[in-house]
């Protein structure tokens, strides 16, 4: 059963409602000393949060599904590292004094 809110439209007051989606929704403030209407908020609704490691991974394949999806998976390229060239060194000229 959801919480619903309220808020009065007199006194402003905004209260929370525990009730079954089949109940009635409240028209009067629940405050002793107002006797205003109140209106339903519009909420957010929840939202889900899936924690662990994997959910869809984890939670729904059968193992026999995931030792042929592993099977059919081509194998991976591993990357080549580039060649180092030879550094060439430059090579030391002479002044030449004669």
């Amino acid at each position: 059963m959801p919480n619903y809110d309220y808020e009065c439209l007199e006194c402003v007051k905004r209260f929370e409602v525990f009730q079954s989606m089949k109940d009635e929704k409240l028209t009067d403030c629940p405050e002793a000393d107002c006797e205003g209407k109140v209106k339903r908020l519009l909420g957010t609704g929840g939202g889900i949060i899936f924690k662990g490691s994997g959910f869809y991974q984890t939670d729904y394949r059968s193992a026999s599904y995931q030792k042929g999806a592993k099977a059919d998976k081509p194998p991976e390229k591993k990357e080549s590292k580039p060649e180092k060239k030879a550094e060439s060194k430059p090579t030391a000229k002479s002044s030449g004094d004669a």
